[in-house]
């Protein structure tokens, strides 16, 4: 398989395998008008497998979205073909518009202007809580 390098974009890197496609759904990388290559499965030494996502345009990435699905990953920013910078990843504090509450009883379910904001509560096991209703994320 022959995957090209990219001249200007983003790298996706060290992303868990089997997270690279609901990486790709969050970030809405299926809406742009770009060359996006999702690379799955492929052998790592220091990870056994990973995914990998390349996005051929200079584009803003959320960092949020990126930690809430796997805080391992890495960032590199291309340019000119050469790596400008490599930027590791952590999970946020808090998510703002990044998942909705399923709870149907969570002012957010009635209150379509709300934004959707969930905290961090338990870091080791990564559970985030909707901040109106207290419901566990998915």
């Amino acid at each position: 398989m022959n995957i090209d390098s990219i001249q200007n974009g983003v790298v996706i890197d060290h992303i868990t395998a089997g997270n690279g496609m609901r990486l790709y759904s969050l970030l809405g990388l299926d809406s742009l008008d770009v060359s996006v290559a999702i690379i799955k499965n492929v052998v790592s030494r220091k990870m056994g497998k990973k995914d990998i996502i390349k996005i051929d345009a200079d584009i803003p990435v959320d960092f949020q979205v990126i930690g809430y699905v796997d805080p391992g990953a890495t960032l590199n920013i291309i340019r000119d073909g050469k790596l400008v910078s490599k930027q590791a990843v952590e999970m946020p504090d808090r998510l703002v518009d990044v998942i909705r509450c399923y709870n149907p009883r969570c002012i957010t379910s009635t209150e379509q202007e709300l934004k959707q904001i969930f905290k961090l509560t338990d870091r080791e096991k990564r559970v985030y809580r909707c901040i109106y209703c207290e419901t566990a994320a998915k």
